[in-house]
């Protein structure tokens, strides 16, 4: 198990960060779509960064203990950024809607500035609504020490928490209804209107080539928020609490590591990009 998470972190880290470099280097992939992606990719990768060195030090430490500061830190930053995905990949499904069904306002409108708001944006918002129930978290009273999970997951330390936590769990509904519902309804009506505008093309070939550049995004979203939203809103008698940490564990390693693959074997672009990358630094050597 150390072996097969170890070789998917580095595979993962070296994925999305090849992506990152490559859409820095390169001129043709300067467009909205490529700057979001990036900014996917490094969401991705500074989450998976919060929860893998940690559990794989249990593996081959004895004593597998986290410190309260640690664990709060690690709660944190985890829901920080993955909700950030999740707005992220609604702001991508908006620019492709926005680059297929108005491709003439497209351009004045997706400004570099405006992209930059969005993406400053949704980590704003992630922020906001992370922040309180991670300093709540850290200042309640706690009986239990040993955290049932591989990570410190907010579940897992609601359940060690000695008082009430009723209004806790609440604004924990409240929020992800911002941060995962909303965002899915926008992606959904999103490519509701995408898919009725590739229909209207009258040629095979047309929606052929103007859907091409949404798969990518479009098996993103389903497997980011389908993951997510099957935790979510299961009912409490179908609650397993070791099958939702081989599920977390699942979609927390496997998004992020099929990221650069799904965008890369894709999309040609990309490919040719890394071609041209690969022979100008052999040319260099």
């Amino acid at each position: 198990m150390f072996v097969t998470l170890l070789v998917i972190f580095i595979v993962t880290l070296a994925g999305n960060l090849l992506i990152i470099l490559i859409i820095r280097m390169d001129n043709r992939l300067h467009s909205p779509m490529y700057f979001f992606l990036a900014n996917l990719s490094f969401a991705e990768m500074s989450g998976i960064i919060t929860v893998v060195p940690k559990l794989l030090t249990t593996f081959v430490v004895e004593n597998s203990t986290i410190s309260k500061t640690e664990c709060m830190m690690q709660c944190f930053f985890y829901f920080f950024i993955f909700s950030s995905v999740f707005l992220i990949l609604a702001v991508m499904s908006c620019d492709r809607y926005l680059a297929i069904c108005h491709p003439f306002r497209y351009t004045p409108i997706m400004r570099h500035s405006v992209c930059i708001h969005l993406v400053c944006a949704c980590f704003i918002i992630s922020l906001a609504l992370i922040l309180y129930p991670a300093i709540m978290l850290s200042k309640l009273p706690y009986c239990g020490r040993v955290v049932d999970h591989f990570f410190c997951d907010s579940a897992a330390l609601l359940k060690l928490i000695c008082i009430n936590t009723i209004l806790l769990k609440l604004y924990g509904i409240i929020a992800s209804v911002f941060i995962l519902i909303i965002p899915a309804i926008i992606t959904v009506i999103s490519y509701v209107f995408i898919v009725y505008t590739v229909i209207m093309i009258p040629t095979s070939k047309g929606r052929q080539k103007t859907f091409s550049t949404c798969v990518s995004h479009l098996a993103m979203v389903t497997l980011v928020f389908g993951s997510a939203i099957f935790i979510q809103v299961r009912p409490p008698r179908h609650y397993n609490l070791e099958k939702d940490k081989m599920i977390v564990l699942v979609s927390t390693m496997l998004a992020p590591l099929l990221n650069p693959f799904i965008y890369t074997l894709r999309n040609q672009k990309v490919k040719d990009c890394i071609k041209d990358v690969i022979k100008k630094t052999k040319q260099k050597i």
